[in-house]
């Protein structure tokens, strides 16, 4: 092997290490871009106003939600007011009182229907549905935009083969609890 040999397989050397070398170069300026990239990417994940300023409202008055529904349920008017009032001191730092809180709740329930569904061949109703509607007046002595006057309704079928009597007390809890989570996201949740 000459040293014209040894020179070609030098230059053969050097040309595959610069390849290398580029190739290494080529790859580190991608990764930096990416890193780059990604680190200057900001995330954010919220709720719409999810945030209420319990620095500044420190109360709210729950008054009692009379049933004025033509159809009355004995135990609904009761059962709302109070699993209400639970909600808000389980959930908030506020204190839940019955009246001159800065921010104010009160309403009624307008509607308490049982309404037949899927009537068959032979006219009866294989379903029937509970609904029940509560009107809410909501007042914001801290941040007044907020304030509303709205009906909230929530639902329960049963089959109508059963004595309406005897799932009434579980079906409204279940329209209860729908309702009061459809007043909190309403008034300090937000969403």
């Amino acid at each position: 092997m000459g040293w014209n040999s040894i020179i070609l397989v030098k230059l053969a050397s050097t040309a595959s290490n610069r390849k290398q070398y580029l190739n290494n170069f080529i790859y580190a300026i991608i990764l930096s871009t990416c890193i780059l990239l990604i680190s200057s990417c900001k995330f954010q994940y919220g709720f719409q106003g999810g945030t209420m300023d319990y620095s500044k409202v420190k109360s709210i008055s729950i008054k009692d939600f009379p049933n004025m529904a033509p159809l009355v349920y004995p135990p609904l008017a009761q059962k709302l007011t109070d699993q209400l009032r639970e909600k808000y001191n389980r959930q908030t730092p506020l204190e839940v009182i019955r009246e001159n809180g800065m921010m104010d709740l009160e309403g009624e329930i307008t509607s308490y229907d049982m309404t037949p569904l899927a009537v068959q061949e032979d006219m009866f109703a294989s379903q029937t549905r509970l609904t029940v509607t509560v009107r809410v007046r909501f007042t914001n002595q801290v941040m007044p935009e907020d304030d509303f006057e709205q009906s909230f309704s929530a639902y329960q079928e049963f089959s109508s083969s059963e004595d309406p009597t005897l799932v009434e007390d579980q079906l409204t809890d279940l329209i209860i609890k729908e309702i009061i989570e459809q007043i909190y996201n309403a008034t300090v949740a937000k969403w």
